[in-house]
């Protein structure tokens, strides 16, 4: 089919969007997950102050923010990184709560298990709170994930040749064809989604062997 190697190109786009969100995103989450914990009142101010304003700030409205007006003020980003930055914080502010929930989850009494092992409290995040709370955070970081895939649709608005940007490119050319480019489109989608859920899944099928 003559659409099929741009429809790859354009998939190529949206994978290392994709990849480069996801981790800018991973990271933002567990700062501020672990930044909502903290002892020191400051820290806990700031990491809430970014999860409460970048998960309720439209991904749209914030993608021409950083590619649109950021430029005003001196900082031009590539439309590659302004897409990645716009995503990973919108994302990872979801992240935060994932990340603070299941840390939370964790029983009290593996806290006094740790802290009568004579943990510092930096050796018992490590060795035992955390390992319990990512086999928990994995399921639902697994779906902010998909919706991550699914966000960098939006990229398409500031003229990036991701995946949604060729599909209308040749839609505009071949109108007669939509439901078939189109349906092109969703299948891609599906099958972008479907390797995020294989590799939740064995990962979490990973760090559960153990039980």
């Amino acid at each position: 089919m003559k659409w099929l190697p741009f429809l790859v190109d354009g998939a190529i786009i949206t994978i290392q969007v994709t990849l480069l969100a996801g981790v800018v995103s991973t990271i933002l989450a567990f700062l501020s997950g672990l930044g909502r914990l903290s002892n020191i009142a400051p820290i806990r101010y700031v990491s809430r102050t970014y999860m409460e304003i970048f998960r309720a700030s439209s991904l749209l409205v914030l993608l021409f923010w950083v590619y649109f007006a950021l430029p005003m003020i001196g900082l031009e980003l590539p439309k590659l990184w302004a897409a990645v930055l716009a995503i990973g914080l919108n994302i990872g502010a979801y992240g935060s709560e994932i990340v603070r929930s299941a840390i939370v989850s964790i029983p009290q009494g593996q806290y006094e298990a740790s802290t009568a092992l004579n943990l510092t409290p930096l050796q018992r995040m490590v060795k035992i709170i955390m390992p319990q709370a990512i086999v928990r955070m994995l399921p639902p970081m697994g779906n902010l994930w998909i919706e991550l895939l699914k966000s960098t649709s939006l990229v398409y608005f500031i003229a990036m040749y991701d995946l949604t940007f060729e599909a209308m490119i040749i839609r505009n050319n071949n109108q007669s064809y939509e439901a078939i480019i189109f349906g092109l489109l969703l299948v891609i989608y599906f099958l972008l989604s479907t390797c995020v859920t294989v590799t939740v899944r064995l990962l979490e099928r990973k760090l559960t062997a153990w039980r």
